[in-house]
């Protein structure tokens, strides 16, 4: 299978960090929706990252739905999300709450870098960063209530979505997202960073490095977007 996109996209980046730990084999290609436009649109013509070309050649796209299809291509025992039904709740509750402050970001990040200034609405920007302030605080209590674990073997989905999350935001938006009011979530992604896994895949216009992940089982192309 190739995954198609960048990893300075929380998007992109989530669901190979996702497939290095289920243990799906697959290729990255580093390609940009934006100054590679016309490429990946000989491939998707909708150019939406993350895009999945799997191996019978269907392409799907959303990192979710991505997900969704490793987890069901994934052996036995290694889903990333917990299979009890309070416990899944509050995985889902947490993923819920990263993805709505992605979107968030996301739209703050277009919004300054592709929206001509004379255009740009503040009433709706500063919305939009009231929305994504409210997610993140909810993460923040959540993480202090109960934390969630950055180690190989244990992290799940939630952590997964909430480390790349944040390292996206707090990266891009450092005037909107500034660590001080998020101590619990800073310290769980700076743990959650230091993981073979997210390393081999760095928030970059780089490709994922099996070989950092410690797993040599995916092969590598040699080789920026926020996410599309």
């Amino acid at each position: 299978m190739q995954l198609i996109g960048m990893l300075d996209s929380p998007y992109v980046r989530r669901v190979a960090v996702s497939l290095q730990h289920l243990g799906v084999p697959f290729e990255h290609r580093s390609i940009s929706v934006f100054r590679t436009f016309e490429q990946f649109q000989r491939i998707n013509p909708v150019v939406k990252a993350p895009t999945l070309v799997c191996d019978d050649g269907t392409v799907l796209m959303d990192s979710t739905l991505i997900i969704d299809y490793a987890e069901a291509i994934a052996a036995p025992g290694s889903s990333l999300m917990p299979a009890a039904a309070p416990a899944r709740l509050r995985a889902l509750h947490r993923i819920g709450l990263a993805l709505a402050a992605c979107e968030k970001g996301v739209q703050i990040v277009y919004e300054r870098n592709v929206r001509p200034p004379e255009k740009q609405h503040e009433p709706w920007i500063e919305r939009v960063r009231g929305q994504l302030g409210a997610a993140l605080a909810a993460l923040e209590v959540e993480q202090q209530r109960d934390p969630l674990r950055a180690e190989a073997a244990t992290i799940d989905q939630a952590g997964i979505t909430v480390a790349v999350v944040w390292h996206f935001l707090h990266a891009v938006l450092p005037d909107v997202v500034s660590a001080a009011p998020y101590p619990a979530l800073v310290a769980f992604s700076a743990a959650a960073e230091r993981l073979p896994t997210f390393r081999a895949a760095p928030h970059s216009d780089l490709t994922v490095d099996p070989a950092a992940s410690g797993t040599g089982s995916r092969p590598h192309v040699a080789a920026a977007d926020t996410t599309s």
